[in-house]
């Protein structure tokens, strides 16, 4: 009898620290599933997003910086996600991250015709649809209609570019914005389609073109951290109450302050 009262203790013992083991395995499970790794991309778009060390590519978020980037990071400190921050071409990054659980972009104008593409977290900051015109340009525009007939540069997959190419406006894109700058002061454009704040910072770091004429703002629309459709919505929802967060705190007013004080 204490032989089998032994074995019946025994496997007691056993089926006790198996039962303990496996509420240790669920637990751990739970925890993973808590911090699942989200995949953040961006692009080099100043200021709103840009490589520390004035690259076009990055592969840590502590390489990335921007008004756009620091709201970013203000949201997931709110969080217990882990997540990769990378600095990609805008044209890549956009498709790749449709296409892939957990991923993100930012920041993306959020637009009716991309609205059923991605899950949206924000308002991040806002972007003004600019047409830039050359320093010493007398040219004037009072509406849009007005550069119909003109040439203007624009940013291959750019949502500025594009609404304008679907409008039938005469628009040459290229793999990098940036070269814009360039082709106004060389007369090969008339003119250049861009944010309100990029088109002057990007001329003059780049090239040093100074006193781009901004002759008209014709739209303006909201950024976001786009995530794709695959992702759970409750991880979307986490993301969002995490920037609600931040907004309330102060964080994202003092971001974009800190940055037009040295605009």
């Amino acid at each position: 009898m204490r032989a089998i009262a032994a074995i019946s203790g025994g496997r007691l013992v056993r089926a006790v620290f198996g039962g303990l083991w496996m509420l240790v395995v669920l637990a751990g499970s739970g925890a993973a599933s808590a911090s699942d790794r989200l995949y953040i991309f961006t692009e080099n778009y100043p200021p709103y997003n840009e490589a520390v060390d004035g690259k076009a590519h990055a592969h840590k978020a502590e390489d990335i910086t921007g008004i756009c980037t620091d709201m970013v990071k203000a949201m997931m400190a709110r969080t217990d996600f882990d997540y990769v921050m990378k600095m990609r071409a805008w044209s890549y990054a956009y498709n790749w991250v449709q296409e892939h659980e957990n991923h993100g972009l930012f920041c993306t104008a959020r637009t009716d015709e991309r609205e059923d593409q991605f899950q949206w977290v924000g308002p991040l900051a806002p972007i003004k649809w600019t047409l830039f015109a050359a320093p010493g340009s007398t040219l004037t525009l009072n509406s849009l209609e007005d550069a119909r007939k003109l040439r203007i540069g624009g940013y291959k997959g750019d949502v500025m570019s594009d609404y304008l190419i679907d409008q039938g406006f005469n628009v040459t894109t290229s793999i990098s914005g940036d070269v814009n700058a360039r082709r106004l002061s060389l007369g090969e454009i008339d003119l250049w389609v861009t944010d309100g704040l990029v088109g002057p910072k990007v001329a003059k770091e780049k090239y040093g073109i100074e006193g781009l004429r901004p002759v008209l703002v014709f739209r303006e629309t909201p950024m976001y951290l786009a995530m794709s459709k695959q992702t759970d919505p409750a991880v979307v929802a986490k993301l969002q109450k995490a920037l609600d967060a931040a907004r309330k705190a102060g964080e994202i007013d003092q971001i974009n302050a800190r940055y037009q004080a040295v605009k």
